[in-house]
Parts: C-alpha cells; structure tokens; sequence
C-alpha cells in the first residue's frame, strides 16, 4: 500500500479553522499548493466543512479539512458552526485564521480554549500580513503568513509537520507475529459482502500480517476445516469476521488463537478493555433499555445488515427482554447518551483514532457503557475470553 493508497482514516487530520472571511480557504490553498477550497469574497462561501485526502510534505498523507466560519450568524449560521466545532472530534492538528489586522475575535480565543479542553495541538496563522505596516513578534504557537503572496507558508507548513501527534504506528496484529507464521482470515462471501472487494478491515488486516513476512490465507466458512487439515497444525491463529464467529469458533481447535478484525480495531484506536467492560453489560439489559447501535460509515443497508437487523435480533434473544434500538451512521453521533443503557459501535475502520476515542470519551463521561460490534458478538456467543487469550500478558488494551 502506498501513500496514496493509505485510508483516510489512518491519516493525519489537519483543520482549518476561523472567523467568517479571515481567509482560512486561501490558506488551505497556499498551503496544498492546490485550489482545494473556494475563494471569496462573499461573506459565509465555505458552508459544511470540506475534507480532501492528499499528501502534503513534509508530514505525507493527510486529510486536509476548510470548516464554516466559526462567527457566523442566523439559524443556519449556528448549525455551520456546530459543525466545524463537531470537526474538532477528528482533527490531529488544528491551523487557527486569523486577519492580522483584526487580530484575534472572541470567537477565536473560545475555540482556543477548545483546542485546549481536548487536547489538540494547534498554531495560530495571522493571515494578510501583506496588509501590516509592520510584523509582530509572534509568540511560540504564532505564526504570520500571507496566502497572497506566500509570505512564511513553507514555514507554516513545517511548523504543522512538528505538530504531527506521536505513537500512530500502532499494529493490528503483526506484533503477535513472526516471519513465517501463517494466519487464517475467514471473510464470508455472502448478500452482505460488496461486491468485487474486501472491506477495509480485512484488507488493513492482509496489509499488516505481510508486513512481518507472515503468511496470509484468505478463506470462507465453508473451506475453513479442509484449510486446517491441509496446513496439519501450523496455523499461528485464525481471524475472522465477527458475523460468522460462532460457526468459526466451532471449527478451529481450541489450542489454535481465534479473535475478530472488529476486536483488531477495537484494540487498535479504540480502547480495548472499556469495550470489553461494555459488552459483559449485556447480560444485565432491563426491560425496556434502550441500545444505540452506531456505524462510523454509511452504506446501502442490506436485509440481513449486521447494524440494524442481526445485532438488535441476536442481543433481544441473548438477554430475553424487550430492548429497543436507535440507530445512528457516518458523522452522526449524539451530543446526550444519557437516555441509552450501552451503546454498540461498529469496528470502527472509518473513523479516524481521536473520533473513536472522543466517542468512547464522551459514552464513559455520560455513564454509559459502549461496546463494539465483534466484543459484543463473542460476549453473546460464550467466546470473549477465548478471543481475548492472544493478548494476554500484555496491557489492559492488549500492547
């Protein structure tokens, strides 16, 4: 996989923020070397926030984000503005705007204060400093630059690549493995499967077992016992989508590591013991609960989906009450959880690392437990701690 192969989610998120025309879309400009963003005049041009993959030297691939105006005004000038400030869930760096004639709004030093209350690593980019008789000394997260003429831009662009968050290159798997070793991954092929092609899980998984010089071997449910007989023992362990876990879990010897790609996930940017906490809750379920179910992508859903028909039947037989669901997809995840008794959340493939965790944050904050779709479908099939047993000896979130 190249750079520009690399998902979005495993790259870094660079957002743009700032007041209304203080000229974030030219500096997303200047700075991608690209008409990535809308430029103009006009009051309130940048509407939704705008994200584009790319690469951006020196810090490689990347997602580059140009959000509304954060001082906008009216009824749908405050939605533009929750949804720039919802940007900051996934954003790794922050870039702030500022007209340097103006100087820093209120608006700005309350998003400042945000950068700071979640943690993200952000520098102020005094932009037209074309326009000023004469340049500031700028303090340590200060910089003035001028889209228009490309005053300091390379100098912001370095200053941006310092600010790339540490420890992102964390495994999914290969850290269990030697040269050599081989692994079974078991990828259904059936209604639910798109058509032509893994999903990303699956392939992430493929990706990191070669990396060590691994052997992978891709196959169904139904030639999974042929696939163990043929290699006599020498299997290093078996991975499979969580949907099939029980039929797997019946073929593969017990001496043999059985786990899921959505456990793989839930272990990588996620945190691996909170979801697993979550998913023992299912057993005390009261009658009436209610369950979000929440995906961080959107697809066609299928009759047999996993999120919206098979989850909430499996957990309604498992624990034998009446339960009911909310569901939501993609960006959407609600401010309150507080009417929920456990939130399940998908693997997690699409989103970034500081979108899963601020999610997990924000379920633990309202009192919630939260699970993940493969945690939870082994705790309901009796195998979570079979599934857990290749990571112990390690931290509680399995490194």
């Amino acid at each position: 996989m190249g750079l520009n192969d690399t998902p979005a989610s495993e790259r870094v998120h660079i957002g743009f923020f700032g007041c209304t025309n203080a000229g974030k879309s030219s500096v997303v400009n200047a700075v991608t070397g690209q008409n990535l963003a809308i430029v103009s005049d006009v009051s309130g041009t940048t509407t939704d926030p705008v994200l584009k993959t790319m690469e951006l030297l020196p810090l490689g691939p990347v997602v580059i984000i140009d959000t509304a105006g954060i001082d906008d005004t009216g009824e749908l000038g405050q939605l533009r503005m929750k949804k720039s400030r919802d940007i900051l869930r996934k954003t790794d760096i922050a870039v702030l705007v500022v007209d340097a004639a103006a100087g820093l709004s209120p608006a700005d030093v309350s998003l400042i204060g945000d950068f700071g209350r979640l943690g993200v690593p952000y520098i102020i980019a005094y932009n037209k400093c074309d326009l000023l008789k004469s340049i500031p000394a700028p303090a340590k997260r200060e910089i003035y630059v001028s889209a228009k003429s490309g005053e300091n831009i390379s100098e912001l662009k370095e200053r941006i690549a310092a600010l790339k968050p540490e420890g992102r290159e964390k495994p999914l798997i290969s850290d269990k493995l030697s040269r050599g070793d081989i692994v079974i991954l078991v990828v259904p092929i059936d209604k639910s499967a798109p058509k032509g092609r893994l999903i990303l899980p699956q392939q992430q998984t493929i990706r990191d077992v070669l990396s060590v010089g691994a052997l992978s071997l891709v196959t169904g449910v139904g030639e999974l016992s042929d696939a163990l007989a043929r290699l006599r023992g020498g299997v290093r362990m078996v991975i499979t989508d969580s949907q099939v876990f029980s039929e797997v879990s019946r073929i593969v010897p017990p001496d043999v590591p059985l786990c899921s790609f959505s456990i793989l996930f839930a272990r990588l940017k996620g945190d691996l013991k909170t979801l697993t906490d979550g998913a023992r809750t299912l057993k005390d379920l009261p009658d009436g609960a209610r369950v979000l179910i929440s995906e961080g992508c959107t697809h066609h859903r299928q009759c047999e989906d996993i999120g919206t028909v098979k989850l909430p039947k499996w957990i309604r037989e498992y624990t034998g009450r009446d339960i009911g669901f909310e569901f939501t997809s993609g960006g959407e995840f609600p401010d309150d959880l507080s009417r929920f008794s456990l939130v399940v959340h998908c693997g997690g493939c699409m989103l970034n690392e500081r979108e899963m965790k601020h999610r997990i944050a924000k379920a633990k904050l309202d009192g919630v437990p939260i699970t993940n779709y493969g945690t939870a479908i082994a705790e309901m099939k009796g195998i979570l701690k079979r599934s857990l047993e290749i990571f112990e000896g390690t931290d509680e979130n399995g490194y």
